[in-house]
């Protein structure tokens, strides 16, 4: 956008004219309440440069119905603002490196292609959120010129990085109020003119927690939005203004199982950990990869290797909301390039079935249900605690039985405690199961069992 546009963005929010999607009146609501449609939903992680060839807002809309049967219900677009030139890494430079909170990366395509996307998503039932980097900006963004006053400085006055390897953005200020109004007045303004349903906020507990509970109350006031804060510390739940956090531990626990460095039953820890420091209706987010652990740590299949699919069961089973990497489907095993063009591979959409079905699954009454109105996990207690994990998910109309062995080896154990009584269905094999407590069962190495009661 032209500077003159910047400088009239709170007048133009409030003559409401950016957009005709967006409600004309203000919402009134709870802004620690969440959006119903987040509680059974799936989130996928869209990388719009590598998704298709083009790379474009347009030839991603293409695959909306995909993602649809996919199961997909909430879209997460990776920054959609034009990347700085100045200090930029690779040759297409980090999507993190934002140049114009109020444009449209032009690589991506124009503003009319992000409206017709999001309408498309909508016209399918899914939401769109989009990635929303308010801690720093590119080195080139105008506010350094315009606003100075708003960076982080060393002790001579000079701007700064927020992290030492962050060469290529600046840190902003947030005990600034010039900074924090412009910044929701831009959150604001996406809301209005594109009709998106909410952000994921980019290293989110790098900024004061005062913000968020100043911005997000006016966010919600013009629309119910999701927010999703890329952060882990429950005090970012305090205020219940932020619907989901990244649930890291979970993710890093599942990593060190697979290599054999911990053991199953240290879930029940981790557990008994966040039942204790969270609200009962903070959503968890639940992953085996996404743009980070992608790029930069490895695939799923190099950080878990066979366990791959047995821990992506656990994400959607688990107490939580599950998330879906751009590729996952297709079981890609290549770490995406972050600064350059690199295209995923797709080929063909091996996972595809296996994710549409746990989708289903997720969506099937509430037991799976993210927040607390979802079925109480009990755990089912094993002869062998250490290697198979077990567990129900309960309500009083429903539940569902999970048995997984996170190990490379045959294991045979005996359901201790805990087993199930009565018949259920295994949602992969459609087989009818029986587990009563005492009988033993015999799970290959990483075999899972997701079993409906009957």
């Amino acid at each position: 956008m032209k500077m003159k546009m910047t400088l009239a963005l709170s007048a133009i929010l409030m003559l409401g004219i950016l957009s005709c999607n967006a409600p004309d009146k203000p919402v009134v609501m709870n802004p620690a309440a969440h959006v119903e449609w987040a509680k059974n939903a799936v989130i996928y992680e869209v990388n719009i440069r590598q998704f298709t060839r083009e790379g474009t807002f347009k030839a991603f809309t293409g695959e909306l119905p995909r993602l649809k049967r996919l199961g997909v219900d909430i879209l997460w677009l990776m920054p959609v603002h034009p990347i700085g030139a100045f200090n930029r890494k690779g040759s297409l430079g980090s999507y993190y490196a934002v140049r114009d909170y109020l444009a449209v990366n032009p690589e991506f395509g124009t503003d009319k292609d992000l409206v017709f996307l999001v309408n498309k998503a909508h016209e399918l039932g899914m939401k769109v959120i989009i990635d929303w980097v308010a801690n720093h900006t590119s080195w080139d963004n105008s506010l350094i010129t315009r606003h100075p006053d708003w960076y982080k400085k060393d002790s001579t006055g000079k701007i700064i990085s927020p992290v030492p390897d962050w060469t290529d953005v600046a840190g902003l200020d947030y005990s600034q109020p010039g900074l924090r109004k412009f910044m929701t007045d831009a959150m604001i303004y996406w809301v209005r003119k594109f009709d998106i349903d909410g952000f994921r906020c980019d290293v989110a507990g790098m900024l004061p927690v005062s913000f968020w509970h100043e911005a997000i109350p006016g966010i919600k006031r013009v629309k119910p939005v999701f927010m999703l804060a890329e952060e882990e510390t429950p005090k970012i739940h305090d205020s219940g203004y932020f619907d989901a956090s990244y649930s890291w531990d979970l993710h890093h626990l599942m990593n060190q199982i697979a290599q054999g460095k911990k053991s199953a039953d240290q879930i029940d820890t981790l557990w008994a950990k966040e039942t204790k420091k969270y609200r009962p209706d903070a959503i968890r987010m639940r992953f085996t990869s996404n743009h980070d652990e992608n790029s930069w740590n490895g695939t799923e299949f190099e950080r878990m290797g066979a366990g791959a699919q047995t821990f992506a069961v656990l994400t959607f089973t688990f107490p939580g909301m599950p998330l879906i990497y751009t590729g996952q489907e297709s079981a890609i095993n290549k770490r995406l390039k972050f600064f350059d063009k690199d295209s995923v591979p797709w080929g063909g959409y091996r996972f595809a079935s296996f994710y549409a079905r746990l989708a289903q699954l997720k969506k099937k009454g509430n037991v799976l249900a993210a927040d607390s109105t979802g079925g109480k996990l009990i755990r089912v207690i094993t002869s062998d605690d250490k290697a198979v994990y077990a567990f129900k998910r309960q309500l009083p109309d429903q539940e569902l039985l999970v048995i997984m062995n996170l190990t490379g080896t045959d294991r045979t154990v005996t359901l201790q405690t805990g087993g199930g009584t009565g018949n259920y269905l295994e949602i992969f094999s459609n087989e009818s199961r029986t587990f009563p407590e005492g009988g033993k069962l015999t799970l290959k190495p990483w075999e899972y069992l997701v079993c409906e009661k009957l």
